[in-house]
């Protein structure tokens, strides 16, 4: 069984950043995209499903580095992994991409890609793919449409962390 911390969101969060604004309004955003309340961090279903499962999880701190953490850091790490532990139970990936880069939105965040053995580029980074979506609305929609529709994906990961007992934040 998983156990509940209630969160103190009492920490300063930028209002320009949009990861920032998306922890501070958890309460009232479009929840469609929300998976998991972790203690030190929040998992949401990401927009491209071609890569079912992919998801993003962001600190609940307002920190652009793993060394600005602290004493959370374990714990955001720990948690980055059970989500990944979850993407991988539900849908079994060839491997899972990892990225960690903050070079738009300086604010600590993972990308987590599952990565599919039929995926004819499977050997490129994910990003090289993602900017062509910029000029090719045929590829943008390509990338953005799974085989498995999205309540299903976030459904099946939420089950699977409660099933595990994953942390919450309450």
């Amino acid at each position: 069984m998983g156990f509940v911390v209630f969160y103190d969101d009492s920490m300063t969060h930028d209002p320009n950043c949009p990861m920032c604004k998306s922890v501070a309004e958890l309460n009232t955003a479009d929840r469609s995209v929300l998976v998991w309340h972790f203690p030190h961090s929040v998992a949401f279903l990401g927009p491209w499903q071609y890569f079912t499962g992919y998801c993003l999880l962001v600190s609940r701190e307002p920190a652009t580095e793993l060394s600005q953490l602290g004493a959370n850091r374990s714990a955001f790490l720990e948690e980055m992994a059970t989500l990944a532990a979850a993407i991988e139970a539900c849908f079994t990936p060839h491997k899972l991409n990892y990225e960690l880069l903050g070079n738009v939105v300086p604010h600590l965040h993972w990308h987590i890609f599952p990565r599919s053995k039929d995926d004819p580029e499977r050997l490129q980074p994910v990003w090289i793919l993602l900017e062509r979506t910029k000029t090719d609305e045929a590829e943008k929609t390509r990338l953005m449409t799974g085989t498995v529709p999205p309540a299903e994906v976030r459904g099946r990961l939420r089950n699977w962390l409660t099933a595990n007992g994953a942390p919450t934040a309450l």
